[in-house]
This record gives C-alpha cells, structure tokens and sequence, in this order.
C-alpha cells in the first residue's frame, strides 16, 4: 500500500503536460494574457505588503502602544483569523459575477483600511482595523490567482503559478525596504509604511479597472439565455454549489489539511523572523530587515524553479523533495549567530517553503472543483491560512518561556531559534504525509468545464463550445486526462 503511495508521486506518460515548448508557448502569448496575469500578481504583492506592515514593525508598535510582543501579534493571529470570511464572500462573488469587480471592490476596501491604520491612536483601535483588513485580504488570494492561471495556455501555467504565489515574497520585500529607507527617515514613523500600502493597493485597483473580464466569464456572457433574469442565474448558483459540496466534501477536507501545514510552515518561518534575529541573535534593526530581503530573494528564485519543475515530475513530487529539504536546512536557520549565516539560513528556509507554496495556486486549481476556482482555492487557502493562524503567538509565547544569551551579553533573552526549529520541523513532516496521500491532477484544462453559474457546474461538466474557452486544440490524450472524476477525491488509505 504504501509503496503505491510513492509510486503515484511520479506522473504516468499519459498524465504529462504536452504541447509545445515552454518558450514557445510563452512567446505565444498575447498581451492581454499577459496583463491578466500581472494584474493578479501585483494585486498580490499589494496584499503581501499589507499584511507584512505588521510584522516588520512589531518592535515599534511595542513602543507606540506599550505592549508585549505576544500582544503586537495578535493583530497577525485576528488577520489569518478573518481571511476566511473575506475569501467565502469574495470568492462566491467572483464565481458568481466574474473576476473583475470583485476583485476591484476587494483591493479599494484593503486601500482604505489599511490607510486607516496608520491613523489608529490606541491599541483596540488597531486590533479593530486589523481585523476589518483580515476579512478584506482573504478575497485576493483566490481571485487574483484564477483570473491569472485560467487565462493562460496549460504548458505555462506550472511556471506562472511559482511566479505568482512569490508575490507574496516580493510584496514582504518591498515592505522590508520601505521599513528599511523610509520609516526611519520620515516623522510619520511606523505610520508611513501602511500609508504607502495603501496606496499600492489602490494602483492595483485601477490597473484591473483598465482590463477586460476573464475569457471564461466572457463565453458566459456571450452563451446566456436571453431570458435568464440575475435571479435566475443565483438560484443555479447556489444549487451548483450544493451539487459541489456533495461530490467533493472529502477533497475539502483534505485540501483544508494540507493547506493548514504548508500555512504553518510560511507564517512560522515569517511572521516572528525579524524580531527572532533582534532579539535572540542580537542584531540590529538594519541586519535583520536586510537578512529579511535576502530571504525574500530565496523564496522569489524557489517559487519559479519549484513551478517550472513541477510542469514536468509532478506538482506533489516537486513538493515532497522541497519539504524534505526544509528539514534539512532548519539547523542552518536557527543555530547559526553571525548575520552571514542566518541570512544563507532564511534563503534557503524560504527557497524550500516558497517553492512548495508555489506550486499550491496551480495544485488547487487543477485539483478543484472546476467550477469553483476562486472559491475553492480562496476558502481552504485561507482555512489553512485561519488554523495557522497562531503561529506567531505560538512561537512568541514558547520562546518567552525558553531563555538563551546573546553573544558577548549575559542578561537572558527568549529563545525565539528553538521554538521555531521544533515547531517548522514538526511541520514539514506532517505536510510530507499528506503530500504521500493526496490527489493530482497535472495538466487539467479546466478553463474547458462550465462555470457555478451554468447548469452542470457543480458535477463537473464540459462546456459544449470549446471553441470558446480553449487555448489550444484539444487533444484525445487530454480529453482523456481531463476526466475530474478519477481524480478529484482523495485515495483511499
């Protein structure tokens, strides 16, 4: 049994991704493919930049309202906490209306309240907004994600979903080198980098106004009944997504599993890392935001080679071998006291953790419910993202209770380096088991199955005119790949 376990890791001949050369596809491509694309990917970044506002400023927060660092971060735990509600309403409204709109509410509402942070005056204030900002980032992820890779030809997207899901590493990035130039030279302070955010947020919004709505969604548009009234249209909504739920309720929960660990593995290798080298190694506020970027750039280089790879071993297989390096490369991220080496330590730690991420918007959405690929992806994301969610406070809280030394200082300090190494450890080999026993399903062209909103969707069913949708003539080799049914539910143990 087990050893059928491994063997389903390697892609059959028949289950890999044919067609032309990657960069012949890629030149292929036309423009408005590519802006789809890059208008999810800055929509992500804006949201990273966002979120990562919290996290690089946990030390002066501390100062501003005079609080512990277990109480800064519990602005973190309420965001991941609320990110789920944000994707169930953002995500049903984009496989409800389409991709564009709700995207652009999404990104205007993450703009306004994240410039509301930077006005909060107290405490309560700021864990209110925060909150507010968990339940408005949660919709980005799964729309910005289904709008890229569904308008995409299928040769591509393996790499397109590394590239993507790095945004999120480019948009810590950024927010690390605003927090490095800006903050400490403007009165504003802290402030400043929300402000920023905020406004990058909103330069998403409008650079999706300028596009057209997804292809998808314009066959819709252009296949519907005259007489189907928007009431009409909900009504077959919501019994699709009931028809879907029945079918694929154990996909669910599985998906919810495997997206809880790799979750604990990002936020727990992120979210407390700038304070961790403060504070438990000692250096400065300028090393450990620079140590911060050097780590970045790991993740943005492990997202588009994990992506490219998986197109041609396997989306699980790629992630199995990068979360069985992560615990080969934890003692060089905890045990290390010079900045060289903690900084080699977070590149390849994030290279590892980022790349299997990377490979997660193209995993769930070949492996969803067709047609709900925002809301699907969106939710079990986010769920992971909800059970995740105390991570930080986990780690903050463990390693007050555990003391070490700086070097060359004898007054004790917690040792943020060992809660993190066992908590990341314990992770990974809880993501590598279900990694072993889930579903794949390597080059499905869902962009050829109708929507929640047709009759049909929720069992998985084909569009008549695929003329319509298709990137490419399909193939009988495809066809006979793109069957959800044998693939869609998790194997039996």
């Amino acid at each position: 049994m087990g050893h059928r376990f491994l063997t389903s890791l390697v892609p059959q001949k028949n289950q890999r991704v044919a067609g032309r050369p990657i960069l012949e596809a890629l030149r292929g491509l036309t423009w408005l493919q590519w802006m789809h694309f890059i208008s999810g990917y800055i929509a992500w970044t804006a949201d990273a930049i966002d979120f990562f506002s919290v996290s690089l400023s946990v030390t002066r927060l501390q100062q501003q309202f005079d609080r512990k660092t277990q109480d800064i971060t519990t602005a973190i735990t309420l965001t991941l906490l609320l990110r789920t509600a944000g994707a169930i309403i953002f995500g049903c409204l984009s496989d409800r209306f389409g991709r564009k709109w709700p995207l652009i509410i999404n990104l205007v509402l993450i703009s306004a309240i994240e410039l509301g942070s930077g006005f909060v005056q107290t405490f309560k204030q700021f864990l209110g907004v925060r909150s507010l900002f968990g339940i408005a980032m949660g919709g980005v992820w799964g729309i910005a994600s289904s709008n890229a890779l569904e308008n995409l030809p299928v040769e591509v997207r393996g790499l397109a979903s590394g590239v993507l899901q790095q945004a999120y590493a480019v948009g810590y990035l950024i927010a690390a080198v605003i927090n490095l130039y800006l903050v400490p030279n403007v009165s504003a302070g802290w402030r400043s980098l929300f402000w920023t955010a905020s406004g990058i947020s909103l330069f998403a919004a409008a650079l999706r106004a300028l596009l057209p709505e997804s292809s998808v969604f314009i066959r819709v548009k252009a296949n519907r009944v005259k007489d189907q009234t928007s009431l009409s249209r909900s009504r077959i909504f919501m019994h699709e997504t009931k028809e879907m739920l029945k079918r694929h309720w154990t996909l669910c929960v599985y998906a919810i599993l495997l997206m809880s660990g790799l979750n604990f593995l990002a936020h727990g290798s992120q979210d407390l890392y700038p304070t961790y080298l403060q504070v438990s190694k000692g250096l400065s506020d300028h090393n450990a935001t620079v140590a911060t970027i050097i780590g970045n750039c790991g993740a943005i280089a492990g997202g588009a080679v994990a992506g490219f790879v998986s197109q041609y071993i396997g989306r699980r297989l790629t992630m199995l071998i990068l979360i069985l390096f992560i615990g080969a490369f934890i003692p060089l991220w905890i045990l290390p006291t010079g900045f060289g080496a903690l900084a080699a330590g977070a590149f390849w730690m994030q290279f590892c953790v980022q790349g299997a991420l990377g490979v997660i918007p193209i995993q769930l959405a070949e492996m969803s419910p067709p047609a709900f690929r925002a809301t699907f992806p969106g939710v079990v994301y986010q769920l992971g993202n909800m059970v995740s969610s105390a991570s930080a406070q986990i780690e903050a809280t463990g390693g007050a209770h555990l003391k070490t030394t700086v070097p060359g200082k004898t007054d004790p300090v917690p040792d943020y380096a060992t809660i993190q190494g066992i908590l990341i450890g314990a992770v990974a080999a809880f993501v590598v088991c279900m990694i072993i026993i889930g579903p794949e399903n390597l080059g499905s062209h869902f962009e050829r199955y109708k929507t929640a909103i047709e009759e049909g969707g929720g069992r998985d069913e084909e569009v008549s005119d695929e003329s319509s949708v298709d990137h490419e003539p399909k193939s009988p080799a495809s066809s006979t790949k793109d069957s959800h049914d044998d693939v869609v539910e998790v194997r039996d143990v």
